[in-house]
């Protein structure tokens, strides 16, 4: 998704510098007309510092880290912070930016790697006035729809907590709806073709569901990605004291799919821990 928040960043006219730990990205970025970041000097001219990382250890990492941006940018600049972190860690870090003079906007993304290429991003951002000011330019190149959650941090994170907690149960329920459909002689593709024109279908199950039926788990985001976004939720809703029993039982879904060595493909094999523990032959051979 980082990727495509730069190369739109381009298109729109935008000095741009990037940063990846693969080198073949870099490379690309540079036969595209951006930059490379090549030290952490490179982060004293930025007026804006995009982090579209994993979780929230690396957002530290890269902010405030060895040769982190943070201790490097200039006064006023800001940071747009893009991971799905828990709300009083991006409170924290916004604190942590205040204290060196810089700006903080909690701005986690939803769309995926598809709406990221295209510009199309749905971005849920609080901050300071100044901080989304500051940022607007890159604001209108990355994103489709900007909402403006609150003028400090952790509303931003903790709207992209809802979005997950709903994503994540919706995933496993799709599993378990085709693949509990097999079992009455309903085959995928039937699935597929008539659950999207009833009350049943969501996006979720629009956009994943023909990857079961193609066979293809190429992960557009991975099953480890809901260890983390709904093991955030949990943590969220223990400390708040709430019961939020659908996302416990999503939650053991996902670990026992990642037990099972499905970690890095694509969500969509949640499929196959149903179709495993049922018996069942999805397209593609996947048991």
């Amino acid at each position: 998704m980082g990727y495509g928040v730069a190369a739109n960043c381009l298109k729109a006219g935008l000095e741009t510098w990037g940063a990846d730990v693969n080198a073949a990205q870099i490379e690309r970025f540079a036969g595209e007309g951006g930059k490379a970041v090549t030290g952490p000097g490179d982060y004293a001219e930025a007026d804006v510092v995009v982090t579209v990382v994993v979780n929230a250890a690396q957002t530290e990492a890269v902010l405030f880290g060895e040769g982190g941006a943070v201790a490097q940018m200039k006064q006023g600049a800001v940071v747009v912070s893009c991971a799905t972190v828990a709300p009083d860690f991006a409170r924290a870090m916004a604190a942590r930016c205040a204290e060196a003079g810089v700006l903080y906007l909690d701005a986690p993304i939803s769309g995926g790697q598809v709406k990221a290429a295209s510009g199309e991003l749905s971005v849920m951002a609080s901050g300071a006035p100044e901080a989304f000011a500051k940022a607007r330019p890159v604001l209108d190149a990355m994103a489709a729809k900007v909402f403006e959650l609150g003028d400090e941090a952790g509303p931003g994170s903790a709207m992209k907590a809802i979005n997950q907690l709903l994503v994540g149960v919706h995933l496993a329920a799709m599993g378990e709806a085709m693949t509990f459909g097999m079992t009455q002689g309903v085959t995928p593709e039937q699935f597929v073709k008539v659950i999207p024109e009833c009350a049943g279908t969501s996006w979720v199950l629009e956009n994943r569901a023909p990857h079961v039926v193609s066979g293809d788990y190429t992960p557009l985001s991975a099953v480890d990605i809901w260890l983390k976004d709904l093991g955030i939720v949990s943590d969220i809703a223990r400390s708040a004291k709430f019961s939020a029993p659908l996302t416990a039982a999503a939650l053991q879904q996902w670990v026992a799919a990642s037990g099972m060595g499905m970690g890095r493909e694509d969500d969509a094999a949640i499929a196959k821990l149903y179709a495993t523990h049922a018996g069942l032959t999805l397209p593609g051979g996947d048991t």
